[in-house]
C-alpha cells in the first residue's frame, strides 16, 4: 500500500482523469442547453394556465423537484426502453435497449432542469410589472411582441443569479452519473482507486482535473 497520500500518484491521477473531465462538461452543456429550451415552454404554460396542460406540468414539477437525481435518472434508464421501446423500434427504429446509459443521463437532466429552470423562469416573468404589459398593449404591440421584446430580455436579468446556481448544481450532480455506468471523472476517479488501493489521490485530483 505504500504511504496514505503521494504526492508523484496524485500529479499522476489528475493526468489520468483529466480527459474525462470532457464527459461531465458534456453533460452540463446538453443538460443546460435543452433543459432551457424546454423550460421557457414550460414557463409560459404556466403562466397561461391551460386546463389539463397546466395540471399536468404541476406533477412533473412536483415530481422532478421532489424526488433525487439518482431515482430520476433510474427511472429514466430502466423505464423509458420498457415504456417507449416498443413505439421507437417500430417508428423510428431505434432499439432504446442498445443506448448506453450515457443518453438516459442526460435525458434525466434534461427533465430535471426544465422543471427546476421553468419554475425560476416563471418567477422571473412574473417579477416583471404587469403595468409594463399594460403599456404595450396601449401602444398596439400583440401578445407575442409584448413577451419576446418587452418581458422575456428583463425577466433574463433577474433570472441569471439563479440561473448560476443552478448551473453550479448541474455540475456537481454529474457526479452520480457513474452509478449507472458512466464513465466520467468521478468514475475514473473510483476505478483508479479499486486498481491501485489509493484512492485519496484520485479523488483529489478529480478536483483539480
Amino acid at each position: 500500500m505504500g504511504s496514505y497520500f503521494d504526492g508523484t500518484r496524485f500529479v499522476t491521477r489528475i493526468g489520468q482523469i483529466l480527459p474525462y473531465v470532457l464527459i461531465n462538461f458534456k453533460m452540463v452543456f446538453w443538460a443546460m442547453l435543452l433543459g432551457t429550451i424546454l423550460a421557457v415552454f414550460v414557463a409560459i404554460l404556466r403562466i397561461k394556465k391551460i386546463p389539463i396542460v397546466n395540471q399536468f406540468l404541476l406533477v412533473f414539477i412536483s415530481f422532478m423537484r421532489g424526488t433525487p437525481l439518482l431515482v430520476q435518472m433510474c427511472l429514466a434508464f430502466y423505464g423509458i426502453p420498457i415504456i417507449f421501446g416498443k413505439l421507437f423500434l417500430n417508428v423510428f427504429g431505434i432499439n432504446l435497449n442498445r443506448l448506453d446509459a450515457y443518453s438516459f443521463v442526460i435525458i434525466a437532466f434534461i427533465l430535471n432542469e426544465a422543471a427546476f429552470l421553468g419554475e425560476i423562469f416563471r418567477s422571473a416573468i412574473l417579477a416583471i410589472p404587469v403595468l409594463q404589459t399594460e403599456a404595450c398593449y396601449s401602444i398596439g404591440m400583440t401578445k407575442s411582441q409584448t413577451l419576446f421584446r418587452v418581458v422575456l430580455p428583463q425577466a433574463v436579468h433577474v433570472a441569471i443569479p439563479q440561473y448560476g446556481a443552478d448551473l453550479i448544481g448541474v455540475f456537481h450532480n454529474t457526479s452520480i452519473a457513474f452509478t449507472l455506468g458512466v464513465l466520467d471523472m468521478m468514475a475514473r476517479a473510483k476505478t483508479l482507486g479499486v486498481s491501485t488501493g489509493h484512492t485519496i489521490e484520485g479523488f483529489d485530483g478529480s478536483r483539480f482535473a
